[in-house]
């Protein structure tokens, strides 16, 4: 099985000058905790529910000011459409990630594979619960 069959096709971004309410809004809407960041057409970080509350909340941020390339991730793992599954697999637990963005033959962010995504696929569950086991050792 290939990444662009199981992956989320759905993929909603924010831009990177956008305001922290803005991202968290648009998350609750979709009911995601996750945005991958553009700058215009180039992918540039990723924005988590978690890194609005620890990086920005936390720090005392005002969200209807601060902006999402102040509280984002820098380093994005991405992962190819064609690939297949070991290779997300292989990457989560690598870098110690539970989702990745997934770029079509442009190098264009096309969707999102989690985790929760490998979950779902038969057979795959055992090694899945091996990749989550290395994600929470510290």
């Amino acid at each position: 099985m290939r990444i662009g069959e199981l992956m989320t096709k759905s993929l909603e971004t924010i831009e990177v000058k956008a305001t922290l309410r803005e991202a968290a809004e648009k998350m609750r809407s979709y009911g995601i905790g996750a945005l991958p960041v553009m700058d215009e057409r180039q992918l540039v970080g990723m924005l988590t529910d978690r890194d609005i509350t620890v990086r920005a909340t936390a720090q005392g941020m005002d969200p209807n000011t601060a902006q999402v390339k102040e509280a984002m991730t820098h380093s994005v793992i991405t992962c190819d459409l064609e690939a297949p599954i070991s290779e997300a697999e292989r990457l989560m637990e690598e870098k110690a990630v539970r989702r990745l963005v997934v770029l079509d033959s442009y190098k264009k962010p096309v969707g999102l594979i989690s985790l929760d995504d490998l979950a779902t696929v038969p057979g795959e569950t055992r090694h899945t619960g091996e990749v989550l086991k290395e994600l929470n050792t510290p």
